[in-house]
C-alpha cells in the first residue's frame, strides 16, 4: 500500500511538472532549428503548449509558423496552421478574425480534397456563426457538418456535432430540437467513446434543462460532466460544470448544493490562469452563494469585482447577469435607489444588445441578399428589385420604431435619474458610514482568519515536526557534534513556533474575543513590559461588567496598539501610560509618554498608514481626538467615543 501511494505521488508530480519542462525543451530546440518542416512542427508544438497557459504567446508562435509555411511553401501544413488560428481567435472571442481563418482553412481543405479537414473546419465555422448571431448560417453549416461527418464515418466527432446543434437550437429557443440533439450527442459520445464530444453534449443538454426549469435533471447531468471532466483533466468542462451547477442550485433553491459547488469552483480556480469571462462567472457564482446566506454585502463585493472585469473587457453576458443580480441584492438591502439604478443599467444594456443583434441579423440578411443577387442577377433582376424595396422599407420602419422607443426610454431615464439624484444625496452620509464599517469588519475578519490559520494550521504542523524530531532523537545514536546541531535545530524550531504565535496574537488577540477589551489591553501592556523595551502602565476605570460591542472593542484595541507602537518607534521614552475610562456612556482613552515629543502641526503632513488607520477607525466610531505635544516634553493623546 505504501509503495502504491508513493507511485501515485510520483505520477502526480511528473504530470504537474511535465508541461513546463516540455515547453522549456521545445523553446531551447527552437534556437538552433533550421527553416524546414521540422521547425514548422516545432512551432506548432510550442503553440499547442502555450494555448492553455498564455493565449497571446500561442498567437505569436502560430504567426511565426504561418510565416515559415509561406516562406518554404509547405502547403501540406496550411490547414493545420489556419485551424489553430481559428481556435486561438475563438478563445480570444475575436470571432470575425476566427471566421476569416476558418474560410481559409475550408478553401485549403477543398484544394487538398481532404474531407476530414473539411469536416473539421465546418464544425468550427458553425460555432463561429453561432457566436456572431448569424443563426441561419449556423444551422446550414451544422447540418452540412453532420452530413459530411457521417459520410466519412468520423464517429469520433459525431457527438460534438450533435452537441453543437443542441446549443444552436437552445439559442433559438427551440427546446424540443435542442433536447433531441443533446440526447443524440450523449448517446454518440458513449457509443463511440468520444469523451470530448460527450462532455460538450452533456454541458449543452444540461443548459437546455436549466432553461426549461428542469433543474434536477440539469444537476444530475452537470455532476456527471464534472466527474468525467476531472477524470480526463479537461479544465474547461470541469469549470463550466461547476459554474452551471452553482446557477442550477441557485435556481432550485438548494443552498447546500450551491455552497458546495461554489467552494469547489473557488478551490479549482485557485492560482489557475483563467480568462476574464470565467473570472466574472466565478464572482457571480460566489454572489449567488452569499445571497442565499443573506450575506448581501459580501455578495455585492463579489459582483462589483466581476463588474470591473466585465466592463473593462466588454463581456456582455456576464455584465447583464451582474447588473440584474446587483439590483436584487440592493433591493434585499432596502437600498431602492441603487436597486433601481442597476435595474435600469440592465434594461439599457439588454435593449442595446437586442438592438445590436437585430443590426447584426439585418447585416447578415443584407450580405446574403447581395450574394444571391450576384448569382442570379440575370434571371431574377425584377424580383430582386422588388425585394430590395421591401427590405429598405422594412429597415426604415424598424429604424423609426427603434428611434421612437429610444426617445421614450431616454425621457423616462432622465426623469428617474433626477429623482434618484435627490434620494442619493439624502443617503450619501449613511452609505459612507456603511462603507467604512464594511471595510473595517472585513479587515478584522481577515485578521481573525489569518490568525486562526497560523495558529491551527502552521502551529500544529510545527509542533508536529518538533514532536517527530524529539522522537527521532530518542531513537538515534549521534556524535556529540551532531547532537549539538540537532539541539540547535530544535531550539530554532521553538523560536519559530513562538514567533508564529506572536504574529497570530498580534493579528487577533484571543483574549480580546474571549474576555473582552479590558483583559486584552492588560495582556498587551504586560507583554510590552515583559519585553523590557518600555515600562508601560495600564489603568482602567468603570470597565467592570461593561459590555462593549465586538466591532468597537476591536477598533479601540487597534487604536491603542498603534499608538503604543508609535511610542516604541518614535518617542524614545522609558515610561508610558495607557488609561481606559468608561463613564456616562462615553469611552475615554488616554495615552501618554515622557518621550522626545514633536510639533503637533507635523501630523497634518503625516503620510504613514498607521496614523491614517487611526483616523479611519475614529471616523467609524464617531470619536474625537486631541493631541498635545511639544519637543522635549512628551506626548498626551486623549480620545472620546460616545457609545
Amino acid at each position: 500500500m505504501c509503495k502504491y501511494f508513493i507511485f501515485l505521488i510520483l505520477v502526480s508530480v511528473n504530470t504537474v511538472c511535465g508541461q513546463p519542462n516540455n515547453l522549456d525543451i521545445l523553446l531551447r530546440s527552437l534556437e538552433d532549428a533550421k527553416d524546414d518542416t521540422n521547425k514548422v512542427n516545432l512551432l506548432y508544438n510550442i503553440e499547442r503548449e502555450y494555448f492553455s497557459i498564455n493565449i497571446d504567446s500561442a498567437l505569436y508562435y502560430n504567426t511565426k509558423c504561418e510565416e515559415l509555411i509561406l516562406k518554404i511553401d509547405a502547403h501540406e501544413f496550411k490547414h493545420r496552421c489556419f485551424h489553430e488560428f481559428v481556435r486561438i481567435y475563438h478563445a480570444k472571442k475575436d470571432f470575425k478574425k476566427a471566421l476569416e481563418y476558418c474560410l481559409k482553412s475550408i478553401k485549403v481543405a477543398k484544394e487538398n480534397s481532404n474531407k476530414f479537414q473539411e469536416a473539421t473546419s465546418y464544425r468550427a465555422i458553425f460555432n463561429i456563426y453561432l457566436n456572431l448571431n448569424m443563426n441561419d448560417s449556423a444551422v446550414k453549416y451544422a447540418i452540412h457538418s453532420i452530413n459530411l461527418t457521417t459520410e466519412i464515418r468520423d464517429t469520433t466527432n459525431l457527438a460534438t456535432n450533435y452537441g453543437n446543434l443542441c446549443w444552436l437550437y437552445l439559442d433559438l429557443n427551440q427546446y424540443d430540437k435542442a433536447l433531441e440533439y443533446g440526447q443524440k450527442g450523449v448517446k454518440a459520445g458513449e457509443q463511440y467513446l468520444d469523451t470530448v464530444g460527450l462532455l460538450i453534449a452533456i454541458n449543452n443538454l444540461a443548459l437546455c434543462n436549466i432553461r426549461m426549469n428542469k433543474n434536477e435533471q440539469a444537476i444530475e447531468l452537470l455532476k456527471r460532466q464534472y466527474e468525467i471532466g476531472k477524470l480526463v483533466n479537461r479544465e474547461r468542462s470541469v469549470r463550466n460544470a461547476l459554474i452551471n451547477l452553482a446557477y442550477a442550485y441557485y435556481s432550485a433553491g438548494d443552498m447546500e448544493g450551491l455552497e458546495k459547488s461554489t467552494a469547489l469552483l473557488n478551490d479549482y480556480n485557485n492560482n489557475a490562469n483563467i480568462d476574464d469571462y470565467n473570472k466574472c462567472m466565478q464572482y457571480i457564482s460566489n454572489a449567488y452563494n452569499y445571497i442565499y446566506q443573506k450575506k448581501f454585502q459580501l455578495a455585492e463585493n463579489q459582483l462589483l469585482e466581476g463588474l470591473k472585469i466585465a466592463k473593462a473587457e466588454s463581456l456582455i453576458d456576464p455584465l447583464l447577469t451582474i447588473y440584474v443580480t446587483l439590483s436584487k441584492v440592493k433591493f434585499a438591502q432596502h437600498e431602492f435607489v441603487a436597486g433601481n439604478y442597476y435595474e435600469e443599467k440592465w434594461d439599457s444594456l439588454d435593449q442595446a444588445e437586442k438592438d445590436n443583434k437585430l443590426s447584426e441579423y439585418e447585416a447578415e440578411l443584407k450580405t446574403k441578399y447581395e450574394t444571391e443577387k450576384k448569382d442570379n442577377q440575370l434571371k431574377l433582376q425584377h424580383a430582386e428589385i422588388a425585394k430590395r424595396k421591401g427590405f429598405n422599407h422594412a429597415i426604415s420602419v424598424i429604424t423609426i420604431f427603434i428611434l421612437i422607443i429610444f426617445l421614450l426610454v431616454y425621457r423616462n431615464f432622465k426623469q428617474k435619474q433626477k429623482l434618484q439624484q435627490q434620494r442619493i444625496l439624502q443617503l450619501e452620509a449613511e452609505k459612507q458610514l456603511s462603507a467604512a464599517e464594511a471595510v473595517l469588519k472585513g479587515e478584522e475578519q481577515e485578521r481573525t482568519r489569518l490568525a486562526k490559520d497560523l495558529h491551527d494550521g502552521l502551529g500544529g504542523m510545527l509542533s508536529g515536526i518538533k514532536f517527530s524530531l524529539n522522537t527521532m532523537k530518542e531513537n538515534l545514536i549521534m556524535t556529540p557534534e551532531n547532537a549539538q546541531a540537532f539541539e540547535r535545530s530544535i531550539d530554532m524550531l521553538d523560536s519559530s513556533i513562538q514567533e508564529m504565535r506572536r504574529v497570530a496574537h498580534n493579528l487577533m488577540p484571543e483574549t480580546l474575543l474571549k474576555f473582552g477589551l479590558d483583559t486584552a489591553l492588560k495582556d498587551f501592556c504586560s507583554y510590552i513590559n515583559g519585553s523590557g523595551v518600555l515600562k508601560l502602565n495600564y489603568q482602567s476605570f468603570g470597565m467592570e461588567n461593561t459590555r462593549i460591542e465586538e466591532s468597537v472593542s476591536v477598533s479601540v484595541y487597534r487604536i491603542i496598539q498603534e499608538l503604543v507602537n508609535n511610542i516604541l518607534k518614535h518617542a524614545n521614552a522609558g515610561f508610558a501610560l495607557v488609561q481606559l475610562t468608561f463613564s456616562n456612556e462615553t469611552l475615554l482613552i488616554d495615552v501618554e509618554d515622557e518621550g522626545k515629543g514633536f510639533e503637533v502641526t507635523a501630523l497634518d503632513k503625516q503620510k504613514g498608514i498607521g496614523w491614517k488607520n487611526i483616523h479611519s477607525r475614529l471616523e467609524y466610531l464617531n470619536g474625537k481626538l486631541d493631541v498635545q505635544s511639544e519637543p522635549g516634553k512628551g506626548t498626551s493623546i486623549h480620545i472620546e467615543i460616545n457609545r
